[in-house]
This record gives structure tokens, C-alpha cells and sequence, in this order.
């Protein structure tokens, strides 16, 4: 009675404000803050509508909105230029409500229930669009040839594209064969789009496709009047690509390079679904195409291991040191699976690419720490490293890492000898906000000394790292360091050591957590489900900043935790992972969990096993 009485005091308070000024504080809070206000009086209620008519930026990616909560924060918008949705709800009735001529960038991502007929909305609907980014299932045979006719609409329509990202993940990856790469005929692409066109993402595409393409916009970037220095104006032609390929060639690399000549980041990415031979691979006659690309500032290069256990076995470290001689450029390097590339061929990048900023290197087993022993003789600013599941680097490379100092973001995951040595140099890293561990030898020890330090971490993943337990938990958020202040995202699945005490030790020192996974965490019981979703947490009111909790194979779960998820428990909840626990297993605890998703509509709940968020398995989920 006291709370309510001091909320309806509030209220009046707030409605003696001119409206003038509260309407200009209304207009600078986000969404949730609004939404959370409006049922405060009666002025609110009135005001906030309007504010949310005021918003020209709008991320809703973190919610899964309904058609409803859609219309109620779109309905009267006349002045959104960006626009980012999370689409699992909605279907082809709701491209009315978001799709807008004001719009200048609309990014539309799990778009399970769309038809084609997105395609021809967007185009007749936002012909003011500079930016498109859809993220689609991979339509069905009798739908392709439409969506041809869709796309190729659009593009005649949106007359002022610049950048264009169609994502169409296969729904089932056991099924990988010719047909699966060629869900849209991209060779429909006509100009004016070819000749406007700056930034390209499609995802999949044949490399045969890829040629086509190419040269269709080389052609058509040509065909446009050059000036009297003989040079295509400043700003024309693709300067961005980015393919998901079935197989990178030398024959497609030569022809990018031939055909785009304007081009600034390049990015390629293959999943063979068998060996490929020499004759039909990325040789050293591919990377001395690319190294006469002097203007490229980030390039990706990378072979999957989805389907089939290959690598670029065709190139070695002389390949390595033309390109790195050639693309002095380089802000930005991605490199994965260059099986026969030793340590000489990375000195070589770190060398000649004095702007190099951004270095991630994938399943490279001929990489040592010998290739870092002198990282502070080089001058490259790095801010970002990603070592991953380069199984022959060990703490010493840990250690040459901390001499970068501008370092934001260090990924050794997979880097299985790592151990607690060097992790004192990089706990002092003023600027570092993200450390991935996973997998990592690391001990209580070397947690402990992470807790101890003064690098600013907000993301910390210990995945895997076996040898910690609760009491490395205790000792990493009960040091004298800041971590437990900054910490946001928290990943300590797959460790067995981890029980209910490591949980109360989270909820009671990291109060700005938003996403926490513990998968695999078979001790853990409904007391830590309590302490992570109560409203009162250790005395005082909790913030209830936990976003998204990833519970995957939480054995020790019951389906009685399942009251813990109601309201008032979890009430910032976005995302749920309960797969393979016992809230998920019966038909009576599965319709549990529909209620639950009927009684908190904007809490999304997994039950197939994604990680946080759906954001690499929203495809498998059934359409509702």
C-alpha cells in the first residue's frame, strides 16, 4: 500500500510538469523506457504515443514483437530512417505495418513466415531505402522462380540501394547438394542496381553464380560515362563483397579481381561437401590475383569444416607473403583453414600491413607462438585478435598479445594449451571489454588473476574450461579488480565444477549481466533459477538487467522451476534456452511453456538447443 501510495504521489508530480518539457525528456528515452512509463499517470499515457511517433531510429532486434506491439509502436511513424526487426512473428499481413517510405535502412533478420511477397513491398513501399538487409529461409522449388521476378522488381524500384544483404540459411544441412545454391537466380540482377550498388552480401551463392555476377556489374560499372581523367567518378561501383560460397577457385578469384576494380573489402566464405582437387581450388595463381588488388582495407578469406574436413592445402607461406606484399592496405584480415601456412606467412601480414588493425586466423595448425615473439617490434595498431582452435599456441602467445596495448577484443578459443600463465599482462589491458577462454587449461589460479585486474571486460566466456569450478568463480568476481562492475556476458557452460554456488555468486556481484550461459551444467538446481530471477536479490531490489539465460542440458532442473519463469520472476527476460531439461521433455511441461510464452509475449523460448539468442539456429525453428 506504502509503494502504491508513493507511485500515485509520482504521478502527480509528474503531471504538474509543462508538457513541453516532459515530451522532450520522452524523446530521448529508448523504447523499453518509454513502454515502462506510459502506465505511470495519465500524462504519460498520452505523451508517449507521441514520442514513439518522434523515433527516426528503432532497434528491435533484442524482442521478438508481435503484429499488435508492432502497429502500436510503428502505427503513426512518419519519420523512421532505420529500422532493425526480429521477424519470427511475424508474416506477410505485417509488411504494411514497417514497411514505410521514409525508410532509409531496414534490416529484417529471422524471417521464418515471409513469402516473396516481402520482395515486391519493400519495393513498391520504400523506394527510399539505401541500406536492405534480409535474412530468409531458403524457399521451396515452386517459390524460387517468383521470388526471381520479386527480387529483380525490388531492385528496378529502389532506385537509391547502396548496400543489399540477402541471407538465405538452408533449413536442413544434411541435405547439401547443386540445388541448395541455387535457391535465387542472382543473374535476373538488372541495372539501375548494378550501377548504384556499393555494398553486397549473398549468402548462398554457386561460384559459378559468383562469375556471372561479377562480370554483370563490372560491365555495367563500365558502361557508365567516365570522366575526362578516363576513371569511373568517385564513389562508383561495388566497393564491398561479401559471398557464402559453395567452393572458392582460382577462376573466381581471378575474375572478381578483373571485374571489380574499385573494391575495398572482400569477403569469402566456402563449405565444400568434398575434397577439392587441385585444378578446382585456391591456388597460388588465386592469392597473386588478389594481391594486385592494392586499395582492399579488410579481406576474409575462410574454409568451413561444415560438411567436409577440408583446407587450402594448395597454399603456402611464399602465396602468403605476395599477398601480404600486394594488399599493404589491410585494416582487416580473416584467414581460415590454410592448413599448409606456417608461422613465416603470418610474420609476413604482421610485417607489411602496418595498418592492420583487426587479425583473426581460424584451425591454423602451423601457427606458433614463435609468429608473435616479436609483436612489439611491429607497429600495427591491433584492437582485435581471434586466434581460434590453433591448437599449437600456448600462454607465451598470450603474453606477447598484452604488449597491444590498444587491444578491445582477444579470442583464444579452442587454443587448448593456453594456460594461467600470461593472463596477468592481459588482466592489465586497459581497453580490452571482450576475453573468450573457451576450452582454454586455465585454473582457479587464473581466474583469480582476472579478477585481480583492471581490464574493463564485458564479455567473458570460460566455456569448456574444465578445471575451473565455483570456488574460480568466487575468486574472479570477489578480487580487487572491476570486472564484476563491467561485466555484462557471462559464459561458464560445459564446467563441471559449476554448481548453485557459482550462480548466487553471479546474481549477487554481476548486477549488469544481461546474458549468461550455463549449459551443460548438470549441478545445477531450481535454487539457482531462484536466485537469478528473484525480485529481491541480496537486499536490495534487483535490476532485472538478465536478457537472455541459456539452461541447455540443466539436468538438475525440475519441471516445478518452471513457476520461477512467471511473472514476477525474470522480468527483463527476453530469451530462454530450456532444450533437453526437464521443463522441455513432457507434452504437460511443453504446454507449460506455451502458456508462458502467451503470458510474456515478448520472452522468446527455445527448446532446440540454440545458442543465445537463435542467432545461428533460428532457421530450424517450426513456423507458429
Amino acid at each position: 500500500m506504502a509503494k502504491q501510495a508513493r507511485e500515485d504521489e509520482a504521478g502527480k508530480l509528474i503531471e504538474r510538469l509543462p508538457k513541453d518539457i516532459l515530451f522532450e525528456i520522452l524523446r530521448r528515452l529508448d523504447l523499453l523506457s518509454l513502454c515502462s512509463m506510459a502506465p505511470l499517470c495519465r500524462v504519460l499515457r498520452l505523451l508517449v504515443p507521441q514520442s514513439l511517433s518522434c523515433i527516426s531510429t528503432l532497434d528491435l532486434s533484442g524482442i521478438c514483437p508481435s503484429a499488435m506491439v508492432l502497429e502500436r509502436v510503428l502505427g503513426n511513424n512518419e519519420v523512421l530512417r532505420s529500422l532493425t526487426l526480429d521477424c519470427t512473428q511475424l508474416d506477410d499481413s505485417c509488411i504494411e505495418v514497417f514497411a514505410k517510405e521514409c525508410l532509409h535502412e531496414l534490416v529484417l533478420l529471422k524471417c521464418l513466415m515471409f513469402s516473396s511477397y516481402i520482395f515486391i513491398a519493400i519495393g513498391e513501399k520504400c523506394r527510399n531505402l539505401r541500406l536492405l538487409t534480409l535474412e530468409m529461409l531458403t524457399l521451396d522449388e515452386h517459390e524460387s522462380h517468383t521470388c526471381n521476378k520479386a527480387i529483380s522488381q525490388m531492385l528496378r524500384r529502389c532506385l537509391f540501394l547502396e548496400f543489399l544483404c540477402v541471407k538465405l540459411p538452408t533449413s536442413c544441412p544434411q541435405l547439401v547438394d547443386a540445388e541448395s545454391w541455387h535457391s535465387i537466380n542472382y543473374e535476373d540482377f538488372k541495372s539501375p542496381f548494378l550501377q548504384t550498388i556499393k555494398g553486397l552480401v549473398l549468402q548462398p551463392l554457386s561460384g559459378h553464380q559468383a562469375q556471372l555476377l561479377s562480370i554483370m556489374i563490372g560491365q555495367s560499372t563500365s558502361s557508365i560515362n567516365v570522366g575526362v581523367s578516363g576513371h569511373c567518378p568517385m564513389g562508383v561501383g561495388l566497393q564491398s563483397l561479401n559471398l557464402a560460397l559453395d567452393l572458392i577457385t582460382d577462376d573466381l578469384i581471378v575474375c572478381i579481381t578483373a571485374n571489380l576494380h574499385h573494391l575495398v573489402e572482400l569477403c569469402l566464405e566456402d563449405k565444400p561437401v568434398d575434397e577439392p582437387s587441385p585444378p578446382n581450388d585456391l591456388t597460388s595463381s588465386g592469392l597473386q590475383a588478389l594481391s594486385s588488388c592494392k586499395d582492399l582495407t579488410c579481406l576474409n578469406l575462410c574454409r568451413s569444416k561444415k560438411y567436409y574436413k577440408a583446407t587450402f592445402n594448395s597454399v603456402n607461406d611464399v602465396d602468403m607473403l605476395l599477398l601480404a606484399e600486394g594488399c599493404r592496405r589491410l585494416e582487416s584480415i580473416k584467414l581460415g583453414g590454410f592448413s599448409r601456412v606456417t608461422d613465416a606467412g603470418y610474420v609476413c601480414i604482421l610485417h607489411s600491413c602496418r595498418n592492420l588493425r583487426k587479425l583473426e586466423i581460424i584451425n591454423a595448425v602451423l601457427l606458433s607462438d614463435l609468429a608473435f615473439h616479436n609483436l612489439s617490434d611491429i607497429s600495427c595498431p591491433l584492437i582485435e585478435v581471434r586466434l581460434v582452435s590453433c591448437n599449437a599456441l600456448t600462454s607465451d602467445t598470450a603474453g606477447s598479445l598484452s604488449s597491444c596495448r590498444d587491444l578491445e577484443v582477444l579470442d583464444l578459443s579452442g587454443c587448448r594449451s593456453i594456460a594461467d600463465a600470461g593472463l596477468g599482462s592481459i588482466a592489465k589491458l586497459c581497453k580490452l571489454t571482450k576475453l573468450d577462454l573457451s576450452g582454454a587449461d586455465i585454473t582457479n589460479k587464473g581466474v583469480a588473476v582476472l579478477g585481480n585486474g583492471t581490464s574493463p571486460i564485458a564479455s567473458l566466456y570460460l566455456r569448456g574450461c574444465k578445471r575451473v569450478n565455483d570456488r574460480g568463480i568466487a575468486m574472479l568476481l570477489n578480487g580487487n579488480g572491476i570486472i564484476k562492475e563491467t561485466l555484462t556476458t557471462l559464459d561458464i557452460s560445459y564446467m563441471p565444477g559449476i554448481s548453485d554456488k557459482a550462480i548466487s555468486m553471479v546474481a549477487e556481484h554481476c548486477l549488469a549481466i544481461t546474458d549468461l550461459s550455463i549449459r551443460y551444467c548438470l549441478f545445477l538446481t531450481d535454487a539457482s533459477v531462484k536466485v537469478l530471477g528473484s525480485i529481491e536479490r541480496f537486499g536490495t531490489e534487483r535490476r532485472n538487467s538478465l536478457r537472455r539465460l541459456d539452461v541447455y542440458n540443466c539436468y538438475g532442473l525440475s519441471s516445478d522451476s518452471f513457476r520461477l519463469f512467471t511473472p514476477p520472476y525474470f522480468r527483463g527476460l527476453r530469451w530462454l534456452g530450456v532444450a533437453r531439461t526437464k521443463l522441455s521433455l513432457s507434452s504437460k511441461t511443453k504446454d507449460r511453456l506455451l502458456e508462458l510464452s502467451q503470458e510474456r509475449p515478448m520472452l522468446r523460448i527455445c527448446q532446440i538447443g540454440c545458442e543465445l539468442g537463435c542467432k545461428d539456429g533460428w532457421q530450424y525453428h517450426e513456423k507458429v
